[in-house]
């Protein structure tokens, strides 16, 4: 018999290496990485072809996120959702330097690539921010498409970004066709489609080791973003019940951040909808279908659509995102 998909899921992480990485998802998040300075992303919850999370605890242990969305959907998803694969992507990043300047197609543009992927509408949430670490999100006020490529051409795309400082706790929104970069300096949490696809229109100018610069992706970058966007500034939250708030709410998901005292308890889940949680400070003891699970700080779980309510106590001052889908 299949084991029921009914308590909190914890998965192993899968990390990506990129020049821009470094070395806090082991030092400040505590992760297990191995030698090297580059740990750029770790990948929390993710079923995006290959790359799958594999179940680590309970009865499910072993099997992998896609596997469990086949077998078990609408104890997992939640009874309105129709898809063949987990719908959203979680990630923790270490931006040691500063990423390509980039864009995502929405869910339209995405479906004509081959192969077809999903659009990529992401939010972030600051965990840490050096001084004067920046945040370029969204085209300066009235930015055209041809002053635009003209500035790449001349390797200084940057003119035309808005930008600011990143402070911690800031939260920034990104539908599909917003141009983004996030600056040096920065450990975020990415919330994000179950999407990898990514036009870089400009990076930096710099060049590997052999004097190389990477792939670019002018023409599709042009051609996706939306540029009656405009400039993009951190979210205002709104305030919902007592120590939850409302990052954001969009058709793709809803990102709540919960603060829960030491000592206290709070309810998570219901909806009809699993509920991705992820610790960004303190460590909780979550209790759910029978089972009981410590999440500490930089660590992510997922609660299915079958379990209606967890109990999460603070076993000391906790900071924790709350995501699922719309209903």
């Amino acid at each position: 018999m299949t084991p029921r998909c009914d308590y909190l899921l914890r998965f192993e992480p899968l990390f990506r290496r990129y020049l821009w990485g470094g070395r806090r998802l082991g030092t400040m998040l505590g992760k297990v990485i191995g030698a090297g300075d580059d740990y750029a992303e770790s990948w929390e919850i993710v079923d995006h072809g290959a790359d799958q999370s594999v179940i680590l605890n309970g009865p499910l242990a072993g099997w992998t996120l896609g596997e469990l969305v086949r077998e078990q959907p609408t104890a997992l998803l939640g009874g309105g959702v129709s898809t063949e694969s987990f719908p959203l992507l979680f990630k923790f990043l270490d931006c040691n330097r500063t990423l390509s300047v980039q864009v995502h197609p929405n869910d339209e543009q995405g479906a004509q690539l081959e192969p077809p992927d999903l659009g990529k509408t992401e939010a972030w949430v600051v965990i840490a921010a050096d001084p004067g670490s920046k945040i370029y999100a969204g085209l300066k006020p009235g930015v055209t498409a041809e002053q635009l490529a003209a500035a790449i051409a001349a390797g200084h795309c940057e003119t035309c970004l808005h930008e600011f400082e990143a402070r911690v706790g800031d939260c920034v929104f990104i539908p599909a066709g917003t141009v983004h970069a996030l600056g040096a300096g920065l450990v975020i949490a990415e919330i994000q489609q179950a999407s990898d696809t990514t036009f870089r229109l400009h990076d930096w100018n710099r060049v590997d080791a052999a004097g190389n610069p990477r792939q670019l992706h002018v023409h599709e970058s042009l051609a996706t973003i939306d540029y009656t966007r405009g400039a993009v500034a951190p979210q205002h939250p709104a305030a919902q019940e007592a120590g939850r708030e409302r990052l954001v709410e969009c058709d793709k998901f809803l990102l709540d951040r919960v603060s829960i005292a030491a000592g206290s308890d709070a309810a998570l889940g219901g909806g009809d909808s699993f509920h991705l949680l992820a610790v960004l400070a303190g460590a909780v003891e979550v209790s759910a279908g029978g089972h009981k699970e410590v999440l500490k700080a930089g660590e992510t779980a997922l609660l299915p659509a079958a379990v209606e309510t967890a109990t999460v106590f603070a076993r000391e001052d906790a900071l924790l995102l709350d995501i699922s889908l719309p209903g």
